[in-house]
């Protein structure tokens, strides 16, 4: 049974917890303790999830944990992750990997060379309605896709942020974008700003991303009243709207409307079971570290374009 972790409780830390306490009462993990600076929330929590608190990371790198999700602030992923690996723990890092492409490759490295696992938590490429589309797309239900779109807005979530809208929300649909088109991005090109926030964190984005075989479109904001996150793919044959947070999918072409018989599921607990199948199993996890870093550097991209109006090659 493999010995696993949380460091990290906050808003996002509590829900890995979660998933990994009810994976331990159906006999499949231990959950050794969680970690967090703030040593009342991190008391809170493990009283929660029948496990033990943390005050400093540091004591749970002692515990020889098989596995740890880090769930901290973007800047200290680096660290953090780099501490575990060292320890010869497999790591789960929420999206994005890391602050920079050089802190990003510094993780793989330090993973590659340690033999573990590394996946990066995009999240939404266990969401059931974005697999059930990829499989649509591969059978060629919609005929060439041409255009992907992607809405995520909503009002700005109560929690501290060191990044802004396009690194925090639009990674998400660059990569499941990324996903679906099954290629890498060629060039980006933003328009984005700050409306609530201080300059340097934009808050709004529009960008436009380049592929060999379609161009993708996300829009992101911490502005709108209301929270969408949506997706639609456009083809020769037909075109596909697909819901994230209600798990639906419909087609469409000229002669009928069908939606998609989709099993829901919660998306976390996908990507915690596969992280631990990874584990176990020593298999390459969907999202690996090459998948978070190509999000990551084409997220980076996106905000220089904002800053410069130019149109950006991603490169290798």
């Amino acid at each position: 049974m493999l010995r696993v972790g949380v460091v990290g409780v906050g808003m996002m830390g509590q829900h890995h917890a979660r998933v990994y306490s009810e994976l331990a009462k159906e006999g499949k993990v231990e959950l050794v303790g969680v970690a967090d600076a703030n040593f009342e929330r991190a008391k809170e929590i493990a009283r929660k999830f029948g496990t033990i608190p943390y005050a400093d990371y540091h004591e749970l790198v002692k515990e020889d944990l098989d596995a740890v999700s880090i769930v901290v602030p973007t800047s200290l992923h680096k660290d953090v992750a780099l501490e575990f690996i060292g320890a010869g723990t497999s790591v789960l890092v929420e999206k994005p990997i890391a602050d920079t492409i050089e802190n990003a490759r510094e993780i793989i490295t330090a993973a590659e060379e340690a033999g573990v696992t590394l996946t990066v938590g995009h999240i939404e490429r266990f969401n059931p309605a974005v697999l059930r589309l990829k499989e649509l797309i591969e059978r060629g239900e919609l005929g060439r896709v041409v255009t992907i779109s992607a809405k995520r807005v909503g009002p700005m979530a109560e929690r501290i942020r060191d990044v802004g809208i396009i690194i925090d929300l639009g990674v998400h649909d660059i990569d499941v974008i990324s996903y679906l088109f099954g290629k890498q991005v060629r060039t980006v090109y933003a328009r984005a700003g700050n409306v609530l926030h201080p300059a340097g964190v934009e808050d709004h984005a529009l960008i436009t991303l380049d592929f060999e075989n379609g161009t993708g479109i996300v829009e992101t904001n911490w502005l709108t009243p209301h929270k969408t996150r949506t997706l639609n793919v456009v083809g020769t044959g037909g075109i596909a709207y697909l819901n994230y947070i209600e798990q639906s999918l419909k087609l469409y072409n000229s002669e009928w409307i069908k939606e998609a018989k989709i099993e829901k599921r919660e998306p976390l607990r996908n990507e915690i079971e596969h992280f631990i199948d990874c584990v176990e199993s020593g298999k390459r996890p969907i999202v690996d570290g090459k998948a978070g870093l190509h999000a990551l550097k084409v997220a980076l991209l996106a905000q220089e374009s904002a800053r410069t109006g130019k149109i950006l090659e991603v490169g290798k």
